[in-house]
């Protein structure tokens, strides 16, 4: 169950990802400004957000399978309209169907997860979480394949990657939608669980108060809430912004933005596993401490091996915070309503995320890039001291053995 979940993940993540570096050539072939860009991107974060709670909540009261199917759907039907677009409302179309997709099963999935890794949570949803990533080295790859200018650019690399001049940005969509009809197509197949729906108290007003009964939980989701903006911000923006603002090629940039994944698939799964033994804050703390200090690498470095090097220190900074959000989330929420509570945190975390991508395309063209990544960096370091305060708290109100 663990593979089948991570693996249709992966698939979607990967279509995901291949707007981010694909975005410049996006921006060029639909005519729409960097201002835009960012405005549809946060639009497809503000969909996927709102959906988090509720699908949450109708997985706890009826079941996973009737949420997760319906998820698949949309997010085949919104590949499918990428795969398309040959204008940008099509364009948008499918960007709201990829929010409504990816909401409906981005919850009940981790929840399944929670149900049968209980004792290994932390492990488990790192290795799921860990499809991100190797979704994302496919999408870089396939950027590099599609923008058929990569031997010119990569070095030492060039040959390695195949290229195929003339290719449309909208052509690998349609084998991810097609990828994810086969998979929702076994998972129906397989599935023994029930499908039905009806009315439910959604009881957000309790689920609130429990989330945020403490201190430590509420600084807790401000955290997580900063450090899912700065996500917002760095993944849809990244490859774009090292095309403008460290005048690299499309496809040099399409190859970097990989190495952010290709750190995630480890770093995510080896965090998880360390969260399980050590207090999940303190891995938070660390990861976000390593994040600050390269994000600033990444704007000051002028060679390109430095670069590099700072965006793989950030990646296995930031990778690490994503198993322990949840894993600190899941924790702390009864066993009636799991995705109850991850789908009403996610949403606060991805709402605020939402606005990351409309940030950074905005004070970009305002100022300029170095500008909107200082600004990412004070998210990061105050997210960093309100999971060290809840940490300190914590180790003072535990007694000694």
């Amino acid at each position: 169950m663990l593979g089948s979940l991570a693996l249709a993940w992966a698939v979607l993540q990967l279509g995901r990802f291949l707007l981010s570096p694909l975005l410049p050539a996006i921006i060029g072939d639909l005519g729409i400004t960097t201002v835009t860009a960012g405005f549809v991107l946060g639009g497809f974060q503000a969909v996927y957000a709102i959906i988090q709670y509720p699908s949450g909540r109708l997985s706890d009261r009826f079941s996973r399978a009737a949420l997760i199917v319906p998820g698949l759907a949309a997010l085949t039907l919104g590949f499918l309209l990428f795969a398309s677009a040959v204008s940008p409302l099509l364009f948008v179309g499918g960007a709201l169907l990829l929010g409504v997709g990816k909401g409906l099963y981005a919850v009940p999935s981790r929840a399944l997860l929670s149900d049968l890794f209980v004792e290994r949570r932390g492990q488990a949803l790192g290795l799921y979480a860990a499809g991100t990533d190797a979704g994302g080295v496919l999408a870089s790859v396939a950027a590099l394949v599609v923008t058929g200018t990569a031997a010119a650019d990569l070095g030492p690399a060039r040959g390695v990657v195949p290229t195929l001049p003339g290719l449309s940005w909208r052509a690998p969509f349609l084998p991810v939608a097609a990828a994810l009809f086969l998979l929702g197509a076994v998972y129906v197949r397989w599935n023994r669980d029930g499908y039905e729906l009806g009315r439910v108290e959604f009881g957000v007003g309790e689920t609130v108060r429990r989330l945020s009964t403490t201190s430590a939980q509420r600084e807790a989701l401000v955290a997580f809430a900063l450090f899912f903006f700065v996500v917002g911000a760095w993944v849809n923006f990244l490859p774009t912004y090292l095309a403008q603002g460290k005048g690299m090629s499309e496809s040099l940039a399409a190859a970097l933005f990989a190495v952010v994944f290709v750190v995630g698939v480890w770093a995510k799964p080896l965090a998880g596993l360390v969260s399980d033994r050590v207090p999940r804050r303190a891995v938070g703390v660390a990861g976000l401490s390593l994040a600050v200090v390269a994000l600033s690498g990444v704007v000051l470095a002028s060679t390109l091996w430095v670069v590099v090097g700072a965006i793989a220190l950030f990646a296995l900074g930031y990778k690490t915070l994503f198993p322990v959000a949840d894993a600190v989330l899941l924790d702390a929420a009864p066993d009636d309503n799991t995705g109850g509570d991850l789908g009403a945190a996610r949403a606060l975390f991805l709402g605020v995320g939402a606005l990351g991508p409309v940030y950074m395309g905005s004070v970009a063209a305002a100022a300029d890039y170095a500008v909107a990544f200082a600004g990412l960096a004070v998210c990061l370091l105050a997210s960093a001291g309100l999971l060290a305060r809840g940490l300190l708290r914590a180790r003072r109100t535990t007694p000694p053995a």
